[in-house]
């Protein structure tokens, strides 16, 4: 019987890796982002490579009635989902205070409140069925005091730390994993350059993943690739 990872964030950068990566691996995928259009096209592609069935779920996450439909799709016993990767995130490129707070809201319901929910009716279906696992994309910000960004992403470790300990005696493998600079839409989104750190520093989003999946594999509660780092 196939397996069914549900990923936030599917259409670029880190997600679209593990997307790929789950795929290749014969995972069913459900895929999470806002745009539809975006969302089908990866769809497409990843059931005409790899033969396996892609649902696609639109939902902007900031927004708490979409993002209650994906929390019931995860905790929907009759469509089980084995791998939760809580992926979706953005950044802010402005100081704290030169940013809107409504931005900054949207920031931590993407980062913290949704991966919570998220991670809530996952950790319920999967412990009482017995078996099951989260990766929670964080960032090596986290370990660093630089701003609501670093702070929102110490959350994810924080918890995901706790919940990798509270439930692995409920067959429930949690893992958190904190890239750094890594070559993806991210940083474009923010107008960030690569400039902004010296080339040793970025890595490669398929090595990042699939370092993260056999960490996973493995029941690690962190996962931190790149030996720069």
């Amino acid at each position: 019987m196939s397996k069914t990872a549900l990923v936030t964030g599917p259409t670029a950068g880190i997600g679209k890796s593990f997307a790929h990566q789950l795929a290749g691996q014969g995972y069913d995928l459900v895929l999470v982002a806002r745009d539809r259009g975006r969302l089908e096209a990866e769809a497409a592609e990843l059931s005409t490579t790899y033969g396996v069935a892609v649902e696609v779920l639109p939902a902007d996450l900031v927004d708490r009635e979409q993002l209650a439909t994906v929390e019931a799709r995860l905790a929907d016993p009759d469509r089980p989902v084995d791998l939760l990767v809580n992926n979706a995130g953005f950044g802010l490129k402005k100081r704290f205070l030169d940013n809107p707070v409504d931005a900054e809201q949207a920031m931590l319901d993407v980062l913290v409140t949704a991966v919570m929910r998220l991670s809530h009716a996952a950790l319920g279906a999967m412990a009482e069925r017995g078996h099951g696992g989260v990766i929670n994309v964080s960032s090596v910000a986290s370990f660093l005091p630089r701003g609501s960004y670093s702070a929102a992403k110490s959350w994810v470790n924080s918890f995901s730390e706790w919940a990798a300990y509270e439930y692995r005696d409920r067959g429930v493998t949690v893992t958190c994993l904190c890239p750094g600079f890594t070559k993806t839409e991210f940083h474009e989104r923010m107008d960030v350059g690569r400039g902004s750190a010296p080339d040793f520093m970025w890595l490669d989003a398929d090595e990042l993943v699939a370092t993260a999946l056999k960490d996973h594999a493995k029941g690690k509660v962190w996962s931190i690739p790149g030996g720069q780092y």
